[in-house]
């Protein structure tokens, strides 16, 4: 149980961790994750991120049918000691409008995640592998350090196949979870 000690600074529960702990942690600011048991904190998104996040939002927005609906930083439960927390998601509406606190990984036709360099290699490889081994089809990762950078993940059997890179100039073009058509430059507004 989270507790605040006399100094001000929040006891935390032991390892592993599971989804009661992570609920009984403070509302800081601060974004909390379980991998395996294992809690990662993550500070509030930059700048570049968060704007990377907003055009994503807007880009899959203006191109999704009626029946889906774009979220941004949602709870994903994949076991009761593995909660990440997409940047943006891709759900049926249904689904968003049934949901409470937390979104299945049934529930999530596309997770993205926009890289800085503090969160680069959980993104590349931790999120990546955990997205797969939860049975996500399609996980998208955008670097905006690198021009911004589209890589794309899609399921094949259990795991990942090699992302697909698309850079800043070229276009990108999907079909799941519903046809999208963009210069990964536009995920900065450029």
């Amino acid at each position: 149980m989270a507790t605040i000690e006399p100094a001000g600074r929040t006891a935390f529960p032991s390892a592993p961790f599971t989804v009661d702990d992570l609920l009984k942690l403070p509302d800081d600011g601060n974004r909390y994750e379980l991998f395996s048991g294992s809690l990662l904190v993550s500070p509030a998104p930059t700048v570049l991120h968060q704007i990377a996040i907003t055009y994503g939002l807007l880009l899959l927005k203006h191109a999704a049918p009626p029946q889906m609906e774009v979220l941004t930083t949602v709870n994903l439960k994949a076991t009761n000691q593995d909660v990440y927390i997409p940047d943006l998601v891709v759900v049926p509406k249904k689904r968003s409008r049934a949901t409470g606190l937390m979104f299945s990984p049934q529930d999530v036709l596309l997770a993205v995640e926009v890289g800085s360099p503090s969160t680069k290699m959980r993104d590349k490889v931790l999120k990546a592998e955990a997205y797969g081994d939860a049975g996500i089809s399609v996980y998208w990762r955008i670097e905006p350090e690198e021009g911004p950078t589209l890589w794309v993940y899609e399921l094949k059997d259990e795991c990942y196949d090699t992302p697909v890179r698309y850079k800043a100039g070229t276009l990108a073009s999907f079909t799941w979870p519903f046809p999208v058509s963009f210069d990964p430059a536009e995920l900065l507004g450029d």
